[in-house]
């Protein structure tokens, strides 16, 4: 299936121009924690408000690793940058509304990442949170997924360590009103950039969730970002590949893409 010509699933028509970037997200885990609303809210520009669900804030530890990686160069040609091909990611996000357009989207504390390269650019071209880390990816037998992340150059250990995987059973795309579907079903990112709040769009299929177990050992990315959460076991989900576009970044409000959109 050509992904940018699916676009029944969207809550807003594809932007305006090309694509930016090119990516596949593979053996990607979802855990998910319920904030309090006001303590979430301290944490984000006043640009923006929490988007909640059944009254709570939503934390968001996502690990994967992406491979495919392309951007545009000079002249609309598609190029794959040296070192960034494939990598191992970890983000620590939220999800918000804008207080400008109402466009709901994530909002991302932190991205942890094993290429230099691609810290280096994402800082670069998209102003986002990224940080360099040694990261280790090893899959067993049985899909049993293990991953370790250190952030490095911060003077401080972030450490992350976990063993996950999917549990089969693809039930079809999340159907909206449900959890799964307010917690994945995002089609863009905000970041602050100076005194603006800048957005991203995003475009890929519907994410193909599964049911999912881990068992998350050290998780020290909320407390870095001044996030506690609760003495309570994680909401997850599972999706093992997914093909995703990315526009290059825009002031919020300078395109409204919910006119003429409900």
């Amino acid at each position: 299936m050509d992904v940018l010509s699916a676009v029944e699933h969207r809550p807003y028509a594809l932007p305006a121009g090309r694509w930016r970037m090119g990516q596949r997200w593979n053996d990607l885990l979802f855990a998910h924690w319920p904030i309090a609303v006001d303590a979430m809210a301290r944490l984000l520009p006043d640009e923006l408000e929490v988007d909640s669900f059944d009254g709570w804030a939503w934390a968001g530890v996502v690990p994967f690793w992406m491979d495919r990686v392309r951007t545009r160069a000079l002249g609309q040609r598609c190029v794959t940058v040296p070192g960034t091909a494939s990598f191992c990611e970890l983000n620590l996000r939220t999800y918000v509304r804008s207080r400008t357009t109402g466009l709901r989207g994530v909002y991302f504390f932190s991205l942890d990442a094993a290429s230099a390269l691609a810290v280096v650019g994402a800082r670069t071209l998209f102003h986002l949170p990224y940080f360099l880390a040694d990261m280790q990816r090893e899959t067993a037998e049985d899909g049993t997924i293990e991953y370790r992340s250190r952030r490095l150059l911060t003077g401080r250990n972030v450490r992350f360590e976990a063993s996950y995987r999917g549990l089969g059973e693809v039930a079809g795309p999340s159907v909206y009103g449900t959890l799964e579907h307010f917690l994945t079903e995002r089609y863009c990112l905000f970041t602050p950039h100076g005194r603006r709040v800048l957005v991203g769009h995003i475009h890929h299929l519907p994410w193909p969730l599964e049911r999912a177990e881990a068992e998350i050992r050290v998780n020290e990315l909320p407390a870095a970002h001044g996030i506690t959460l609760p003495d309570r076991a994680p909401v997850l989900h599972f999706a093992r590949e997914l093909h995703v576009y990315i526009w290059s970044l825009r002031e919020d409000g300078s395109q409204n893409p919910l006119n003429g959109f409900v």
